[in-house]
């Protein structure tokens, strides 16, 4: 893919890390170097963006907005059309959790969004305090917290994968 866009010609490692084609037939992109969301039509026109320090992932959800993952800053971020934050989780937000580097992000059909976050900034020696994956109600409430970094220690997360809600993302029928 070529992309007007100017990426880092020192370094690849920062330029994208998600891209997902949309139901619609776009490809929403989250460029990592530029600090924002890109959508695509199928000619690489760009044709919708959004700032977003450091995005690691975005995701189309079915009510048209944008799903979005800050990395190192922190947050999964819920975004209008028009480019608005209508829901976050950020730093702080959680008691008892550390938000570190937010990665993947996923919208549940009961509205509740599971994230990984990342062990961005933290000494090895102090990860098994980091929670890995964190399930939070649209209030903000915390359903489950995931840390495992004993036997199976399954290191630091950045996706999960979901199987227990039926569909398929291909079809537009889950929001990851």
């Amino acid at each position: 893919m070529r992309t007007k866009e100017p990426v880092d010609q020192k370094s690849v490692h920062g330029q994208f890390r998600n891209v997902r084609m949309t139901q619609a037939g776009t490809y929403l992109i989250a460029h990592m170097n530029l600090g924002k969301v890109i959508e695509y039509d199928k000619d690489w026109k760009a044709i919708w963006s959004c700032d977003a320090p450091s995005v690691w992932h975005a995701t189309r959800l079915k009510n048209g907005n944008t799903l979005i993952s800050g990395n190192q800053h922190g947050f999964v971020r819920e975004i209008n059309p028009k480019g608005e934050i209508v829901w976050e989780v950020k730093k702080g937000d959680l008691p008892g959790i550390t938000i570190n580097g937010v990665h993947q992000a996923t919208r549940l059909a009961n509205g509740h969004t599971v994230f990984c976050n990342w062990t961005a900034g933290v000494k090895q020696p102090d990860w098994p305090a980091i929670v890995q994956v964190i399930e939070v109600t649209p209030e903000k409430k915390v359903v489950w917290a995931f840390r495992e970094w004993e036997n199976p220690d399954l290191g630091p997360a950045s996706c999960i994968l979901l199987l227990d809600e039926p569909g398929s993302a291909e079809n537009g029928d889950l929001q990851r």
